[in-house]
């Protein structure tokens, strides 16, 4: 069991997320033993070996079936975090951001360095979530609760400017119309997962505007297509932040 001040938030789910990025074909998918509405999320941070294992377990199982190569990360970065949800003791969503350092610079630097180094020479100041991971019929809640938690961490706290992002060519559509990102670097291939790669990169000031407009209104925002509705309330915010400040993970 983990301590009370272990989690950063924690919220019940309400809807399936049925067209996020990496999903498990339906013929091996195996639901879960209790209603997908009642489960409820524990967001955390992966603090130790063993839970950042947990994380990469899963990030393994989403993407190996599809083929890609995954590095295990058995080190862990001073300029990365990982997040993680769990629901029933089992770790069911990861993702992990990068901050831009000026000797660790980030992933994307691989493949994009030309491009990053373009917005680095602007002041921009870089931050890169990656090795996102959801499993089979969890929340939409899921997804939007990392992504805005990564975003309270990088941009209310440490003051990051922008999100670049490298997906698969078949996942573009999706991060353009439910976060709103915009092309960037053009294609690639992605020499760390073995496949082409689409740099992509979203201002953290429009995600901003966007949570404060949508964010915790969820199935109440008619005609809005986006993820911001299902992002946690603006009220939310002071709450997470003083727990990723305190180090509550």
């Amino acid at each position: 069991m983990h301590p009370p001040d272990d989690t950063i938030i924690s919220f019940e789910a309400a809807a399936k997320l049925r067209d996020l990025v990496i999903r498990e074909p339906q013929e091996t998918a195996v639901a879960y033993t209790h209603p997908i509405d009642t489960q409820v999320f524990h967001i955390r941070m992966a603090s130790t070996a063993g839970k950042r294992e947990a994380a990469s377990l899963l990030l393994r199982k989403m993407y190996g079936w599809r083929g890609y190569d995954v590095d295990p990360e058995t080190t862990h970065a001073p300029n990365r975090i990982t997040l993680y949800a769990e629901t029933g003791g089992a770790t069911v969503g990861t993702m992990s951001l990068c901050l831009d350092d000026p000797s660790l610079g980030l992933p994307a630097d691989e493949n994009f360095r030309d491009k990053l180094d373009e917005l680095r020479a602007q002041g921009r100041l870089l931050c890169e979530p990656s090795r996102l991971a959801i499993d089979k019929d969890v929340s939409k809640r899921v997804f939007a609760a990392l992504i805005h938690i990564s975003y309270i961490y990088a941009h209310n706290i440490h003051g990051y400017s922008d999100y670049i992002i490298e997906v698969n060519p078949r996942h573009v559509m999706f991060y353009k119309r439910m976060l709103g990102f915009r092309d960037f670097g053009g294609e690639r291939p992605c020499s760390r997962v073995g496949a082409p790669a689409v740099l992509l990169r979203l201002e953290l000031d429009y995600m901003g505007e966007q949570i404060q407009r949508f964010g915790g209104q969820m199935e109440q925002a008619p005609g809005e297509r986006t993820f911001y509705p299902y992002f946690f309330p603006l009220r939310d915010e002071p709450g997470i932040t003083g727990r990723l400040i305190q180090g509550r993970d």
